[in-house]
This record gives structure tokens, C-alpha cells and sequence, in this order.
């Protein structure tokens, strides 16, 4: 009898996904059409998106040295099958960026120590192809750029094809730059700078080159002295080279089920659909755009798969706490501490709207980091932003799903953590709110704080910056999904809260309508707007899909009206 397969969880090693009988969603075919390819490319994915372990894959499937092991490795997969000449034809050079840290004063030091270990280790590893003094005079050289100049030299002198693999090539230089400022991320990556002078070695001397990473922004700052990559991101071809498709998704859960890991009752559609608003909907080649098959986070969708195994239903949090890492990374390396008001401002644009109209950047400099019109790409690269669309010539570009709106929240709860809110408290309002259709009392403390909150008030007066606060506040609401500006009967309402009947049985629902005066306008304007929100807000909800979103719980439609900072009035129509 067949053991069954292990979940893959955080398990980033080939040999041992395969030697160990866990799960591997075969990404194998993707070979073949990277050989298709420029011999140097560069292949930029958000984090948890599988490049460690295909990387991993890569490197066995053209190691030389592993040949021996071909067939107990990739004789169940694609490639198995269906192998490329260039099958164990190398010795592999595999470096990862991310393993080196250290201060300012010990940067070099340790660039130097890790590619001093990783070449050793290659020097052994192959050094039986090779004349017998090669070990001898390898460890006379002095440092690691010595080292690797004498490794290519050998190998282009006996005609030995090298392959050069590099996880995070971008890790180690976002670091610098967030952590030690431009100045020294400047000096090592421009003129004679270590790092860029070590790139400057790979070019020419490797048969093929292969880096990923989580952006382009090195890349551009290293192109003068590594002129010869291309970066395959967008490829429609490559589209869903990393994370998981549906159908890779519905094949694995069909495989736990079908092992009696999964409750034999569970609907696997509906689990597919369940995860799809948090994990799926990943575009990253416009021409991929309408083919219905967006792509998952995979590591998100593993999560979930472990929660239902061990407790026989979906996990009631949907975002793996891991990630909350991810977003402490995320921030350094957009710099949300260090915003000015134009990125702040696409920031909002995005957060308000759920979308932005923009060029999609294939590389930029560090330091054309700070330009709101590159910001967008930069969120992209991050996954922060997928492709949704097209306007004309430029693309629309969209918060993929509630995993990373969740992010977005966050950034702005963090520009109001000084207000003072009582979070017990807001959570107690919001159950009565869900359970028990009491409302008033939870929206009327928000509005509180938001007066009490002079730092708002001082920043931009008006009802967008009313709608963040309530937006950032609203998102630690368990019960709901709350979705700002929702199209609706031809409008947008300015919040819906879509009740989470799959982990909460919520009994009420809610469409918010916020409006505001400033004062000076307030006792001439007050009555014709209030009569034209509750216009709105009826006509919101006498949509059609609104009744279906709204999933059999009572719907209530409130409007907040303000004068200034001041909550006027609030109430519910009928």
C-alpha cells in the first residue's frame, strides 16, 4: 500500500519533498520553455510563491553530479518523461542571497565568507572533473572573487559548461538600502562596489544564469556591469510557473480526500471558493488576462489545507500568522515609514478604489524608488498589485484579495495607532453588531475617536479621510469583509459589510454611507444631502447583488453625516 503523502508545508528542498514522500504540485514542464528562453534570466515573485523550491528542483535537474539520481528524482514528473538534452549537463553554482546578514562595518566580510563557503563546497563537489592539482591551487587563491575567477578559468579551459543559480538575488541590496540607507547601498552596487563587481564576474563566464527575486530594483542599479539578463517576469508563457493554478489546487485536495485525509463529506469546489477571495487571483502577463485561471498564493493554500486536515474545517483566521513577517519585510522595503505625500497618495488611491491606472516598470533604480509613478510597479513586484485589466496602452492594476487588502489595512491602522482606541471595546460593539443588529453604539465610538484624533484632522479635512479611518478600524471586524466603494445599481456605496458566513454565523449586514460638510456649509447643505444618501443607500440596496451578497442575514443601511470632524447625524432608513 502507497504512503500517503506528506503536506509540503514550508518545505523548500526538492530531495526532500521527493526522497520524503511529500506532496509536490509538478512545476517541472516549466524547464523545457525555460531553455526556450535568453540563457541569462531574471524571474521576479512576491514572497511564498514556490521560488525556493524550483530553484531547488532546477539545480538537481542540471547538476552533473546528480545524475546518478535522475530517475528516483523526476522519474514521476513531467520532466522525468519528457527530459531536455541539457539534463544533468552542468556543474551548478547555487548561491542564496538571503543567507547573508551583518552591520554596515561587516558587509563585505560577509559576502566575501558566504561565496567563500559555496565555492569550496563546488571545488569538492566537482573537483573529480578536473586535473589533479585543481583542489591544490583552488585554495591557494585569497579570497572568494580569486576563487571564482580560477573556477571559470578551469572550466573554460577543459570545455565544462557552468549553470549559475541565485535565490534573492535582490535580498542582501533591499536590505542595505532599508537598513543602511542609500549612501551605502549606492557604494556597493555602483563604480567599484563589491557587489557590482562580482556580477560583473558572472557575465561571460557562465553557460546560463538563472536569479529570482521580489524585485527588479537591483537589477537596474547592476545593468551597466550586467547588461545581459532578461527579465521573463511577464512572459504569458511563465505566468503560472510559480504558485498553484485551480487545477493544481482541486488535484491536491482531491488527493488528500481521496486518501481519507479530508472529511469524506467536504465539498472541494466549495473549499476552492472558499480560499479564492484570500489566496487566488495573481496575474502577472496582461496577456494572460480573462483566461480564468489566475493564480494562488501557494504557501497560503497549504495553510489552509493543514488547518482542514487536522480539524476537519477551514481555519476561522484565514491569514497564516507567517505572514505577518512578510508585511514587517514588506514595509522596510517600500518605505512606508518614509512616504511623501505623492506615494501616500497612490497608496490611498489604492486602498480607496482597490485599484490604480499605471506603467508597469520591468526595472527602475533604487533610487527612482521615491517616484509615485513608479510606486505602482513597485507594488506590484511585491504583490501587492496584480494585473486586472487594461485602459488603453497602460494596465489596471488591483489588491489582488483579502490577504493583501488586510496588509493595506494595516498601513493605515498603524497612521492611527495614537488615537487612543479601546480595541476590546470595538470588538464587543462588533459582535453585538453581527449577533445582535446593535449598531449604533460601535459607529458611534469611531466616530469619537476620529474627532478626538487631531493628527487626522490636521492632515486632510474631508470624507476620504473620514472612510480611511473607518476603513482601518472596520477590517478588525471578524464577522465581515469589508469592502470600501462597492459597484453597485450603477454607484458605489462606501462600505458593504459582507458578512463571513463560511467561520462566523452572522445574522445582520450593513451598508455604510458616509458623507461630510465642512461647518461653514453645513446648516445650508445638511438636509439635501441627507435626502440624497438615503436615495443612495436604498438604491444600493435594492440591487440584485447586493441580495446575494448579503446571504440571508438583515440588512441594515445606515448613513453617518458629518459636519467637519464632528459626527452630525447618524441613522438607520428603513
Amino acid at each position: 500500500m502507497e504512503q500517503i503523502k506528506q503536506i509540503p508545508y514550508g518545505v523548500s528542498d526538492f530531495r526532500s519533498v521527493i526522497e520524503q514522500n511529500l506532496y509536490y504540485v509538478d512545476k517541472s514542464m516549466y524547464i523545457d520553455e525555460l531553455e526556450r528562453q535568453s540563457r541569462t534570466l531574471i524571474f521576479i515573485r512576491p514572497r511564498r510563491f514556490g521560488k525556493s523550491l524550483f530553484l531547488n528542483m532546477m539545480r538537481l535537474y542540471y547538476d552533473k553530479a546528480a545524475a546518478g539520481d535522475f530517475e528516483r528524482l523526476f522519474g514521476g514528473l513531467y520532466i522525468g518523461q519528457h527530459p531536455t538534452p541539457l539534463r544533468n549537463h552542468y556543474q551548478v553554482l547555487s548561491l542564496d542571497f538571503s543567507q547573508i546578514g551583518g552591520n554596515i562595518k561587516q558587509l563585505e566580510e560577509k559576502f566575501n565568507s558566504y561565496l567563500t563557503v559555496c565555492l569550496d563546497g563546488f571545488a569538492h563537489k566537482y573537483a573529480a572533473d578536473y586535473p589533479d592539482y585543481f583542489l591544490d591551487e583552488y585554495f591557494k587563491q585569497s579570497d572568494s572573487n580569486d576563487k571564482l575567477v580560477y573556477i571559470t578559468r578551469m572550466a573554460k579551459e577543459f570545455q565544462i559548461p557552468l549553470y549559475l543559480i541565485i535565490d534573492e538575488y535582490d535580498n542582501f541590496t533591499n536590505v542595505v538600502l532599508n537598513e543602511q540607507g542609500e549612501e551605502v547601498y549606492h557604494a556597493i552596487t555602483h563604480a567599484d562596489g563589491f557587489y557590482r563587481d562580482l556580477f560583473k564576474k558572472f557575465k561571460g563566464n557562465f553557460e546560463r544564469i538563472f536569479l529570482t527575486g521580489v524585485s527588479p530594483v537591483t537589477l537596474d542599479d547592476l545593468t551597466s556591469g550586467f547588461n545581459i539578463g532578461w527579465n521573463a517576469s511577464t512572459q504569458p508563457e511563465l505566468d503560472k510557473m510559480l504558485g498553484f493554478s485551480t487545477a493544481d489546487v482541486r488535484d491536491m485536495f482531491l488527493y488528500y480526500k481521496s486518501v481519507g485525509m479530508l472529511p469524506a463529506n467536504c465539498d472541494i469546489e466549495d473549499m476552492i471558493e472558499d480560499m479564492r477571495p484570500w489566496y487566488d487571483n495573481y496575474c502577472f502577463a496582461k496577456q494572460c488576462l480573462g483566461d480564468g485561471n489566475t493564480v494562488f498564493n501557494c504557501d497560503m493554500v497549504l495553510y489552509y489545507l493543514r488547518h482542514y486536515v487536522n480539524l476537519g474545517h477551514a481555519p476561522e483566521e484565514m491569514l497564516d500568522n507567517n505572514t505577518r513577517t512578510d508585511y514587517s519585510k514588506l514595509k522596510k522595503l517600500i518605505q512606508m515609514d518614509k512616504l511623501d505625500g505623492n506615494r501616500k497618495g497612490v497608496l490611498m488611491k489604492v486602498i480607496e478604489e482597490g485599484q490604480i491606472v499605471a506603467d508597469l516598470r520591468t526595472s527602475f533604480s533604487a533610487m527612482d524608488m521615491t517616484d509615485p509613478e513608479v510606486f505602482p510597479s513597485l507594488l506590484f513586484y511585491y504583490g501587492m498589485l496584480t494585473i486586472t485589466g487594461t485602459r488603453g496602452s497602460r494596465l489596471i492594476l488591483g489588491i489582488p484579495n483579502n490577504n493583501v487588502r488586510k496588509q493595506y489595512y494595516g498601513y493605515l491602522l498603524e497612521n492611527y495607532n495614537h488615537c487612543n482606541v479601546n480595541i476590546s471595546n470595538l470588538r464587543d460593539a462588533f459582535d453585538a453588531m453581527a449577533f445582535d443588529g446593535q449598531w449604533r453604539d460601535g459607529l458611534q465610538y469611531m466616530a469619537d475617536c476620529y474627532q478626538r484624533l487631531s493628527s487626522v484632522r490636521d492632515s486632510i479635512e474631508g470624507e476620504r479621510n473620514i472612510q480611511g479611518f473607518f476603513l482601518a478600524y472596520l477590517n478588525l471586524n471578524d464577522y465581515y469583509l469589508t469592502a470600501p466603494e462597492v459597484e453597485v445599481q450603477h454607484g458605489y456605496c462606501d462600505f458593504f459589510l459582507l458578512p463571513n458566513l463560511t467561520h462566523y454565523k452572522s445574522e445582520h449586514s450593513y451598508i455604510l454611507e458616509v458623507k461630510y460638510l465642512p461647518k461653514k456649509d453645513f446648516e445650508a447643505k445638511a438636509e439635501a444631502q441627507w435626502q440624497q444618501a438615503v436615495e443612495q443607500i436604498q438604491a444600493y440596496a435594492a440591487a440584485p447583488r447586493v441580495e446575494i451578497l448579503r446571504q440571508g442575514t438583515r440588512l441594515h443601511k445606515i448613513i453617518l453625516q458629518f459636519c467637519g470632524w464632528e459626527l452630525a447625524r447618524m441613522e438607520e432608513v428603513i
